[in-house]
């Protein structure tokens, strides 16, 4: 039974859309009318969303090293799922302390 490309293609192309809803999101332009608390509120919601899939992988591999499961997949979705969002958040957060450094420096 071989494996059609087509199919390959709209299961590759599933999941990587059903991670990209569930990846944290910030745009500036959502927060021109709302301020900055609404910006405030997104990032602290973004920092939830991180340690939410650092914990999850965190019991994936708890359970996969007791011996509780022996998929392997869960594990290796849960582990890239906290990876991603884990540089994301550390990207996020190096470009935060650049700008407030630039700040800093400014001359009144």
């Amino acid at each position: 039974m071989a494996l059609d490309i087509t199919e390959l293609y709209n299961v590759s192309s599933g999941a990587i859309k059903e991670a990209a809803k569930a990846a944290p999101t910030t745009r500036i332009e959502d927060y021109k009318d709302n301020g900055f608390e609404s910006l405030l509120h997104t990032a602290v919601d973004n920092l939830n969303t991180t340690n939410s899939y650092l914990s999850d992988a965190e019991n994936e591999e708890i359970k996969w090293a007791l011996g509780e499961t022996e998929n392997t997949h869960d594990l290796t979705i849960a582990l890239q799922k906290a990876s991603t969002a884990l540089q994301y958040t550390v990207a996020i957060r190096d470009k935060l302390l650049d700008a407030y450094k630039e700040l800093i420096q400014m001359q009144i």
